[in-house]
Formats: C-alpha cells, sequence, structure tokens
C-alpha cells in the first residue's frame, strides 16, 4: 500500500475503535450490566456492516472514505448541526442504558425487531447513495472536480443520505428498547432541516447545475412532502 493509504488506514482504524469504545461508553455504563442485551444488538449492527464497508472503500473508493472520516467543518451553522448531533446521541444513549438499568419505559421486543429491520434496510440504501454519489463529505464543501449527481435516489429527492439517515437514526432507540431515547432522537429532524438549508445555499453558490436541479427535483427530503 501507498504511504498515503496507509496514513488513511490508520486514520480509519483510529476513528472506528474510538466510535466502538465511546458508543460501549455510553451505553453500557449507564446500563451498569453487560446484560444489556439491545446495546450488544446495536453495536453488532453498527459496526460489522461499518468495518467491511470500511475495508471496501479504502481499496474502492479512498476518496470517499477520506470525506466521510474528514469532520472539520468550517460553516458556522454546520458546527452548531455537529453540536446539537452530539448532545442528541450522548443523551440518547445515556438515557437508553439508563432505561434498561431502572427498567423504565422499555419498549417490547417486537418493537426492538422492527427497529433492527428498519436500521438494517436504511443501511442499504446508505451504501446505496454512497455508490452514487462518491463526493459525498461529513462536512459541507464542493470539490473542484465536482460533478453534480442527478439520477437514482437523486432523482426522488435532493438529499437521498440525510433522508436515509432520518430513517436509520430514528430506528437506533427502538432497537436500544427506550422510549425515552426515542423522544430524544425526535430532535434529528429539527437537526437535518437546518443542515439542509445551510448546505443548499452553499451548493447554489458553489455547484454548477444545482439552481436547475433544485427545480426538477422539487423535494429536499420526503418526496410530497418537503
Amino acid at each position: 500500500m501507498k504511504n498515503m493509504d496507509k496514513e488513511l488506514l490508520k486514520e480509519a482504524l483510529k476513528k472506528y475503535f474510538s466510535g466502538v469504545i465511546g458508543v460501549w461508553l455510553l451505553l453500557f455504563i449507564p446500563a451498569w450490566s453487560f446484560a444489556y442485551w439491545n446495546g450488544w444488538l446495536f453495536m453488532f449492527l453498527l459496526f460489522v456492516p461499518m468495518f467491511f464497508a470500511g475495508i471496501y472503500l479504502l481499496f474502492k473508493n479512498p476518496r470517499l472514505l477520506r470525506g466521510r472520516l474528514d469532520a472539520k467543518e468550517k460553516e458556522k451553522e454546520q458546527q452548531e448541526v455537529i453540536k446539537y448531533s452530539g448532545i442528541m446521541f450522548v443523551l440518547g444513549f445515556v438515557s437508553a442504558g439508563l432505561s434498561f438499568r431502572f427498567h423504565f419505559l422499555v419498549l417490547p421486543k417486537f418493537i426492538v425487531l422492527i427497529g433492527s429491520i428498519l436500521f438494517l434496510i436504511s443501511y442499504l440504501f446508505y451504501a446505496e447513495v454512497l455508490k452514487e454519489n462518491s463526493y459525498l463529505s461529513r462536512v459541507i464543501k464542493v470539490d473542484e472536480d465536482q460533478e453534480l449527481v442527478d439520477t437514482g435516489l437523486y432523482g426522488f429527492v435532493r438529499h437521498p443520505m440525510y433522508a436515509v439517515t432520518l430513517i436509520l437514526f430514528l430506528s437506533i432507540p427502538l432497537i436500544l428498547g427506550s422510549l425515552i431515547s426515542f423522544i430524544i432522537f425526535l430532535m434529528y429532524p429539527l437537526i437535518i432541516i437546518k443542515r439542509i438549508k445551510n448546505e443548499e445555499q452553499v451548493l447554489e453558490k458553489e455547484l454548477k447545475g444545482y439552481k436547475e436541479y433544485k427545480k426538477k427535483v422539487k423535494y429536499r427530503l420526503i418526496p410530497y412532502i418537503w
């Protein structure tokens, strides 16, 4: 592997394992038990596919992997979005662990099953979005050689990745079996709306053809709604 690829591998592994450890701590310390099976289920559903997806991108599309690892947001409004998202995840995970520990507002197992199915389906659509658009980044920016994508899922809504993550993230508290956590995660639609509005301002200014694309694809997140 080239030096650049080795550096990318190190960065990917660092982010991956810090994520695993961080989520584990946020779930299992509040739960105060290794018997929190919902937590193990969620970590399996999240991190096992993520590991293999990371390996695939490392060899097949390293530029996209770099974009997904980059979290240095320059836009002020997006920095606020990241902050609110972080608060949501911390509160959501901690409350889920506490719900298990004190048996408070715990969701039934069939809801956990439904949440798991929705999560996996969303993961598949997420992979499809990444396949369709190699310029996707965690930060709001437009690369010099970036081309407008208007086919596939981008022909239905302008932000299919956010549409997918809407279902993906709202299914997380269902897997964790916590009604309180689900209520906290209802912050996400508001957070993502704020992100989209600012992102479209940037894309209109910097991405060629985006204004025409907005006229072609009218809905941002959910067809016939918004």
